[in-house]
């Protein structure tokens, strides 16, 4: 037997997929979810195979849903973005059902994941979800974490600095941090670049919170944060930190 969860905040587009499921017995429903926190405490406890998602949701939306969701089921999104928006996801194998899709669009799309199951693997679709340009644009206004059972959306301005951190990234708040499974290359092409600065191969800092720059050590430098840190500046981060602040 095929589980899969239908995540959507309206009901009538969860009503339309479950019925266009009634063709394919081999796959049983396990859950509805209104939001994306329902979501992911869902994945966690059923284990789907196959998910139906929303973009376009309160609270938690798809993109930051998947972020945070474990173990990583396959994904057939369903929304109500233009079609020309939507051409982002024909390079990235990933499906979706643009609203209101026929039973003929459901069953083509079913038969496109039908036939590359267990074939794509789950690290495969988050790198194919990485490359969305539009998830990007959702990240450069906040970041969705997951600390144990517990999921927080950080706003970007709440963001000090991004520290390297082996496979994963510190994300430093005033009082806390967070740890994500992301490059420093990622949030270097994701963040706002008005706002956040690659100053080191180790650090992303956001610029409204420097206080000022000082040398450390001969010919160095490192930026004080407004919560006392000092990161240290590389050559091409100081040089390209001066430009920005017009020092």
């Amino acid at each position: 037997m095929i589980k899969t969860i239908l995540i959507d905040d309206e009901p009538l587009a969860r009503t339309i997929v479950a019925e266009y499921l009634q063709s394919y017995p081999e796959i049983q429903i396990v859950k509805e979810c209104n939001d994306g926190f329902e979501g992911v405490k869902a994945i966690a406890e059923f284990q789907p195979d196959l998910i139906f998602l929303d973009i376009q949701m309160p609270k938690l939306n798809g993109f930051e849903m998947l972020e945070v969701a474990e173990p990583m089921p396959s994904v057939i999104f369903t929304t109500a973005f233009d079609e020309y928006a939507m051409k982002a996801f024909d390079n990235n194998a990933i499906d979706y059902l643009l609203k209101p899709f026929s039973k003929e669009r459901f069953d083509k799309a079913m038969q496109k994941w039908l036939n590359q199951r267990g074939h794509v693997s789950t690290e495969q679709q988050q790198e194919n979800l990485s490359n969305i340009p539009m998830k990007h644009a959702e990240e450069q206004n906040r970041i969705a974490v997951k600390f144990g059972n517990k999921i927080s959306i950080i706003p970007a301005q709440d963001i000090f600095y991004i520290e390297a951190y082996d496979d994963y990234v510190k994300i430093f708040t005033e009082k806390d941090y967070f740890l994500k499974k992301k490059t420093m290359t990622y949030f270097e092409q994701t963040l706002n670049s008005n706002d956040f600065l690659r100053v080191h191969r180790s650090f992303i800092i956001r610029l409204q919170h420097i206080t000022r720059v000082e040398p450390y050590e001969k010919n160095s430098y490192v930026a004080l944060m407004k919560n006392g840190k000092k990161i240290p500046l590389s050559r091409a981060g100081y040089g390209r930190l001066k430009d920005e602040l017009g020092l």
